[in-house]
């Protein structure tokens, strides 16, 4: 599937004495995919920002012919993410919701998908709006109880799709139990792995067969990009992956994956910081006598907590809560009265966002479907920067009242 790899990041013999697949994540993040420019001895990866590259003759080429295919910028950012979740193959592609939508075409009319009844709103979108126009059927239960996963099967189940901690509820899904029913099944598992990052989570290790990234959130970390990837073992898989990402031409341009993999050198750092606030916030709204329900894995009374230790080595820096009382108007003060956590959608970045899933990131599941599923019009979710933890409580404080 690969072409021959360019000399840029040909790793030498002498340069490296342990396979880099052992390597500590943290070294993996300040290292995975990329090699000096053997050229000019530049540390960073250069930005090809080249549409074509000349062949000495038809077909013969330095394993690149047209950007939309390959470019070095891209491979050496599909090399750092492969490693990062210990697979084999990385994809990247413009969105993230165009990695989803390279991954639903593998399938065909007449074939099943169970997912997350927890799910980010433009997902559900795209599910439901787009690909049942195809012919696809789309199930969603709660994936925190396997059983109603089993129950959910049909012989025309192709793909298992967990979002875990999922968006905004924060449960947490048991992957090697979905990667079990999914074996039984003779289907895949596709794991969002965006609210945990490789650096919390490997879903492949558990037995996923996909594991997707909103590279745009944590994997960039600066909110100054947006991109998506895949990253797979099997060959099949990644050779069909490739064939869409090539064909249907949703890739990321060289500066966009620049600036992805400048952010991963800092990943490990980010996210220890993003726990650990994390963590202040939980517990400051735990403790306050205006909120009522706190949504964050790393609480002893989270419902999935014990899945939650067993697959994280950390619980993130997501956190969502409701207020007490049922009155809209409450969340809307808060939404409006922050200072440093700034009203917007996304997630991910080094700066903290307060955002209402209820008209904003999940505007688009009808509201009847949304209280079902427990997201309340009084939701807020927030995420929680690196900033420091005392300054982030004292604005949550001031804005709750």
């Amino acid at each position: 599937m690969h072409p021959s790899p360019h000399p840029l990041y040909l790793r030498a013999a002498t340069n490296k004495s342990l396979d880099p697949m052992s390597h500590r994540f943290g070294t993996k993040a300040v290292h995975a995919g990329v090699e000096p420019d053997p050229t000019t001895g530049a540390i960073m990866t250069p930005i090809y920002q080249t549409s074509t590259y000349v062949q000495a003759a038809p077909g013969d080429h330095k394993g690149y012919e047209y950007s939309r295919t390959h470019n070095p910028t891209r491979t050496a950012l599909q090399r750092a993410l492969a490693e990062l979740e210990n697979g084999r193959h990385g994809l990247c592609f413009a969105t993230g919701m165009a990695s989803i939508d390279a991954l639903i075409k593998l399938l065909k009319p007449g074939d099943h998908v169970v997912s997350t009844n927890d799910l980010y709103g433009g997902t559900y979108r795209l599910f439901t709006k787009i690909f049942e126009g195809f012919g696809i059927r789309f199930s969603f239960v709660d994936m925190a109880d396997p059983a109603q996963v089993k129950q959910a099967l049909t012989p025309a189940t192709r793909l298992i799709w967990v979002e875990t901690p999922t968006n905004p509820l924060l449960k947490v899904i048991d992957i090697a139990a979905m990667a079990a029913l999914a074996k039984a099944q003779g289907c895949w598992l596709a794991v969002d792995n965006t609210f945990a990052s490789p650096a919390l989570q490997n879903p492949l290790d558990r037995g996923a067969d996909i594991v997707m990234h909103s590279a745009t959130k944590y994997l960039g970390g600066h909110s100054d990009v947006v991109m998506g990837a895949l990253v797979v073992n099997d060959d099949a898989i990644a050779e069909r992956l490739a064939f869409v990402q090539n064909s249907s031409g949703a890739t990321p341009g060289p500066m966009d994956c620049f600036l992805v993999l400048r952010g991963l050198k800092t990943l490990h750092l980010r996210m220890e910081r993003h726990c650990l606030n994390g963590e202040a916030v939980a517990h400051f709204l735990k403790a306050h006598p205006m909120v009522d329900r706190v949504y964050w894995p790393g609480l002893p009374e989270h419902a999935n907590h014990g899945v939650a230790k067993a697959q994280m080595r950390g619980f993130g820096g997501m956190v969502s809560f409701t207020l007490k009382g049922d009155r809209m108007e409450d969340a809307t003060r808060v939404l409006s009265r922050t200072s440093l956590f700034a009203l917007a959608e996304s997630l991910g970045g080094v700066e903290s966002l307060i955002g209402h899933p209820a008209s904003m990131t999940h505007a688009s599941i009808p509201r009847e479907e949304r209280l079902r599923n427990g997201l309340a019009d009084t939701l807020i979710r927030l995420s929680v920067g690196t900033e420091d933890a005392a300054d982030l409580i004292d604005d949550l404080a001031q804005a709750i009242g």
